[in-house]
């Protein structure tokens, strides 16, 4: 027992702060595409989760339903999700990540729309099936934070649908940048985008948030997000929660709201995560 309490000791004062209070905001784990989610090695992760979206300003184009005009109009949009995200952390250093959804979602064109865009359009079935890689680039030391990326590929699907397909092949890149303090682990992320329009890659969604683990069982995230192409003009606020039920058994919620007129007004999920093993 004292041999076993010396070795505790040992740790203790080797180990950097930095170090303690990061196992103490986020783990050891690699950073998945879930916020305030981590990986670890020969973890996996098993979420299941159902999302709503609803945005009364969404903006479109008639061209993107085969009628030549490109003048913008603000719909509205709302969807219903049932998706299942699976995450393993092969070594410290790598993770893979599948995600897929089916979905339900409906459109309501402008009142000043009259160039032939439906009034109503409907689409449903299986989206946003994806993979990526996780990547942790260097790990957190002394004042140095630690560095993450990842690229994503997402097949084309449901070339014919408009508001639920995806007519070519998308393949993202994230790079990002995460720090423990004593009030809590800031993370900042961004993306970049292969434009198949313009064929140029382009800045995609940026974020910026603040992480905390209020206790054993609870923990939070606020962030801001948003600049979808590199413009400043559809960033939102995020909250999301942790709360451990069991060993092994958290429900995750997650809320977004839009506060600029491009951002979506109102993103929720709610889902349980399974860790295996525990």
């Amino acid at each position: 027992m004292q041999i076993e309490t010396a070795r505790f000791c040992v740790l203790v004062c080797v180990a950097s702060p930095t170090m303690l209070w990061a196992q103490g905001d986020r783990g050891n784990g690699i950073r998945t595409s879930m916020v305030e989610t981590y990986v670890e090695p020969h973890q996996l992760l098993v979420y299941p989760f159902g999302a709503y979206t609803w945005d009364h300003n969404f903006e479109y184009q008639p061209s993107i339903f085969g009628i030549p005009r490109d003048q913008d109009f603000r719909g509205q949009f709302r969807s219903t999700e049932a998706a299942l995200f699976l995450a393993y952390g092969v070594t410290d250093w790598l993770a893979l990540e599948l995600e897929g959804s089916l979905i339900s979602a409906d459109f309501d064109k402008a009142p000043a729309d009259t160039f032939g865009t439906p009034a109503t359009l409907h689409e449903s079935g299986l989206s946003d099936v994806g993979g990526a890689l996780r990547l942790r680039l260097a790990r957190e030391r002394g004042s140095r934070p630690e560095f993450f990326g990842s690229v994503e590929v997402v097949p084309a699907q449901h070339e014919q649908l408009v508001l639920i397909g995806e007519p070519q092949w998308d393949v993202k890149g994230e790079v990002g940048a995460v720090r423990q303090y004593r009030w809590g682990t800031m993370t900042f992320r961004t993306t970049i985008e292969y434009n198949h329009g313009d064929q140029a890659w382009e800045l995609g969604e940026t974020s910026l948030e603040y992480l905390r683990r209020l206790s054993p069982k609870w923990r939070v995230l606020l962030g801001i997000e948003g600049g979808e192409g590199g413009a400043p003009d559809d960033y939102g606020l995020i909250a999301a929660a942790h709360w451990r039920i069991a060993r092994g058994l958290d429900l995750k919620i997650f809320n977004a709201v839009g506060l600029m007129s491009k951002a979506t007004d109102w993103e929720t999920q709610v889902g349980l995560l399974w860790t295996l093993p525990q």
